[in-house]
């Protein structure tokens, strides 16, 4: 299951320090970020007129669900989950806001399997009628969903049928025989009382992969229309009298492109016919220099989305977006360029791994590069990648981490609007289990020294797998002009199965 942290002693320990005294590696957030990461997440699914549920997968804390679903709000409170003891954690929580007059829902997002249910079902009665969701993708699943009722004191669950629009993660394929015997199966548990198909549902994982400046957008009306195609199928074969099927859409880089200014304008519904843009240029401004950046240049297709979210609302659907990673963001996110570089920069990246410096070796790289030794590996900061999609090979970010410009790094370089085919400054050139070698890459001249002892900060590549190392956050908020690096609160991660 898990161990528990004491979230009172290392309050104790450690707020009202500074990151110079904290223990390494740990893993940091800003909650400044993280909160305007978030809100910009909210206003956007708000002005568009869109369900929205926030994924917890990245933090498992009490604190950043709070900001994710807008602490204050009196609007429903839906979740996603992916492991069971994420969902046993929200209880309290959910609890909480049941008791301020807010619909609460929880979803778990992996397709159900023997040993989960007992467990799914003491969440679902404690939460009551409707709260609890669960995923479907395989008609041998369906007889789960029965038990699922029973031991949860009669509560039938809500059901999302996962759809594959092109992760191959999970997910049955639109128009396929197996999409048909699930839909089938999952109508007849609905009739026999048994659970409550909320909808259809979709995760495009494929789109950490795009490279060009609101790309993912394409991704976003791919999975809208798949999810369609489905929900027309069950729409066609469902009994008359249910209520409307939710499409839920997203990952961070397709849902976060809903915050394309352009899209705001009109509601995404009815108005003007937008024109669409390139990268920063919306309804004729620009705002990039196609010069500098012209390897990321992409149509915008905001027009063609609000058609479609238009089209989709008026047939009786309703609309939902979903997304994860968002408050933290990452190095994989500032190279899918979901966004263009005015809403979507380094600065914004909320997560960094705390390690020291711990030995430098001078010329030891390629080309005499320097490299040094940080006391943060593969176990600290994870070992996913972020792909080189560049042409040839070898040329586009590849490494396991970037050191954040921070105190004596000031003056480092940080991933730009070119990144990642562009990139230079300190990187996480190799790891091993607590080994991480630094790498500089660029000019020699160039480069921005290193020491022994020195304390840095690191942007990892992923980070719901760099949180996954760490038992606890430290908080530090980056508004407090002159203490941005002192720990202000520590989040205990809802770690273990």
């Amino acid at each position: 299951m898990a161990v528990h942290v004491d979230k009172d002693l290392l309050r104790a320990q450690f707020v009202g320090k500074t990151l110079s005294e904290a223990i390494t590696p740990a893993v940091v957030l800003d909650l400044a970020k993280v909160e305007a990461n978030c809100n910009l997440m909210l206003e956007a699914a708000e002005k568009l007129q869109l369900s929205w549920r926030a994924h917890i997968k990245t933090h498992k804390t009490e604190e950043l669900t709070r900001l994710q679903v807008g602490d204050k709000s009196s609007a429903p409170v839906n979740l996603i989950v992916s492991t069971v003891i994420e969902a046993e954690r929200l209880v309290p929580l959910l609890k909480e806001y049941q008791e301020k007059g807010r619909k609460v829902n929880v979803l778990y997002s992996f397709p159900l399997y023997p040993s989960c249910i007992d467990r799914l079902a003491a969440v679902s009665a404690s939460l009551g009628p409707g709260a609890l969701t669960v995923m479907v993708d395989h008609p041998d699943q369906v007889p789960y969903l029965s038990t699922l009722a029973t031991k949860s004191g009669g509560n039938a669950p809500l059901v999302f049928l996962k759809v594959n629009i092109g992760s191959n993660r999970a997910g049955v394929i639109p128009g396929s025989p197996t999409c048909t015997e699930v839909i089938d199966a999952l109508l007849a548990s609905e009739e026999a009382g048994n659970s409550v198909l909320l909808g259809v549902y979709t995760h495009a994982g494929h789109s950490y992969g795009t490279r060009k400046d609101w790309e993912a957008m394409n991704i976003l009306s791919d999975e809208f229309e798949a999810l369609k195609q489905v929900a027309e199928q069950v729409r066609d074969k469902r009994a008359p009298g249910k209520d409307p099927l939710v499409l839920s859409v997203g990952a961070t880089p397709t849902a976060t492109t809903i915050q394309h200014p352009d899209l705001a304008t009109t509601n995404g519904v009815n108005g003007t016919n937008g024109i669409n843009g390139t990268n920063g240029i919306v309804n004729g401004h620009d705002d990039i220099d196609d010069t500098k950046t012209a390897d990321i240049l992409t149509t915008v297709p905001t027009s063609h989305l609000k058609h479609l979210l238009k089209t989709l609302k008026s047939s009786g659907f309703t609309l939902e977006v979903h997304a994860g990673v968002y408050p933290t963001l990452d190095i994989q996110q500032l190279a899918a360029h979901a966004r263009d570089s005015s809403t979507l920069n380094s600065s914004m990246v909320a997560i960094t791994v705390l390690a020291d410096v711990a030995s430098i070796y001078p010329s030891r790289g390629p080309d005499s590069s320097t490299e040094a030794l940080v006391n943060a590996g593969c176990i600290a900061l994870g070992r996913e990648p972020c792909e080189d999609k560049g042409t040839p090979p070898g040329q586009h970010y590849s490494a396991w981490g970037i050191l954040m410009p921070w105190n004596e790094l000031a003056a480092a370089p940080a991933p730009g609007p070119e990144f990642p085919a562009k990139h230079e400054g300190w990187e996480v050139a190799k790891l091993s289990q607590e080994h991480g070698v630094l790498r500089w890459v660029g000019r020699k001249e160039d480069e921005v020294p290193l020491k022994v002892g020195q304390r840095v900060r690191i942007w990892p590549n992923h980070s719901c797998i760099t949180g996954a190392a760490h038992a606890y956050y430290l908080i530090v908020d980056s508004r407090n002009k002159g203490r941005e690096d002192e720990i202000v609160d520590i989040w205990v991660r809802w770690n273990g199965w």
